[in-house]
């Protein structure tokens, strides 16, 4: 079977990369969460609060390898200008955009790829140079501008955004995830952005900890930002997380916190697949017309042999 569908959830939370596999035909997935941020600004001479939420909605379409998703962040930005000493307030969408993602190439889609050595705990659970071969995935999508957004002042209501995502196994409990993107096409300030994510599960599975780093060139905005922050799940569909953050530069100088969780609603099936249609050394599941079919093969062949 070419699944993506884990028993257990699969979020893109704690950090702002996007995994290369799907949630999972007929999963609704939300992943939710509150950010605080304080930014300094040494050449503006402004300091600035925010206070902001952002929700991703997911959900496995038509087959395994697609899902759609919606992601919003929803900010309110408290800035003081220390030198004429004035306050100002705004408010509005930093993300509103609507996508599709789609599975390329998954590495374990091959069973061979995936058996364990019966021989070898640690060749089971150490690094192989097999796993820096990531799933490969591709997103496109749309960015929406409704109204008079302060933060995106004069781009059009539209404009399309294009991501390539990989993910790496490198052992059983290291995973290594990248996306580039190319975002906001066709305005007057593109965007050229790359993230990279090592997660790493602990000792009780429950847990895991990641370090991430994100790139981000545009002429309206740069910047250099890392984040570190861990992850519990409490069942198998639903995740609570916490990420601190920073960045490399004064122009402004950042420092924010999130704390969010995911939740999913599991309505996955297995697809039956008759045995004709199974590969060598692939596991699936028998159903009662598959059985028919090999009965009447098998009938067919002793008939031919009975003189």
């Amino acid at each position: 079977m070419n699944s993506q569908y884990t028993d257990v959830i699969n979020s893109n939370r704690p950090g702002q990369t996007v995994s290369a596999y799907a949630v999972g035909k007929n999963v609704v997935q939300a992943e939710m969460g509150v950010t605080m941020e304080k930014d300094e600004h040494v050449r503006m001479f402004t300091e600035s609060d925010f206070l902001g939420g952002d929700i991703a909605l997911r959900y496995g379409l038509f087959f395994e390898q697609l899902e759609i998703s919606y992601e919003g962040s929803y900010v309110k930005e408290d800035i003081i200008y220390t030198q004429q000493d004035l306050e100002a307030t705004r408010t509005d969408f930093t993300r509103n955009r609507l996508g599709l993602k789609y599975l390329l190439y998954d590495p374990f889609k091959n069973p061979e790829n995936n058996k364990p050595n019966l021989y070898s705990w640690k060749a089971n659970h150490g690094f192989k140079l097999k796993n820096l071969i990531p799933a490969i995935s591709v997103y496109a999508g749309a960015n929406f501008v409704l109204g008079e957004n302060p933060f995106y002042s004069g781009d059009p209501i539209v404009s399309p955004r294009v991501m390539l995502a990989t993910q790496s196994r490198l052992s059983s409990r290291f995973v290594l995830i990248s996306n580039i993107a190319y975002d906001r096409i066709g305005t007057d300030f593109p965007e050229m952005s790359y993230i990279v994510s090592v997660s790493h599960a602990l000792g009780n599975p429950k847990w895991s900890v990641f370090l991430e780093h994100q790139g981000i060139k545009s002429d309206r905005y740069a910047d250099a930002i890392v984040r570190t922050g861990v992850a519990y799940l409490f069942n198998e569909n639903f995740q609570a997380d916490l990420n601190i953050a920073t960045n490399f530069k004064d122009t402004p100088s950042k420092q924010f916190g999130t704390i969010g969780f995911s939740y999913r609603l599991d309505m996955h099936k297995d697809e039956l697949m008759p045995i004709e249609d199974q590969k060598d050394g692939e596991n699936g599941k028998i159903n009662s017309s598959s059985m028919k079919k090999s009965k009447k093969k098998n009938k067919k062949k002793n008939d031919e042999i009975d003189f």
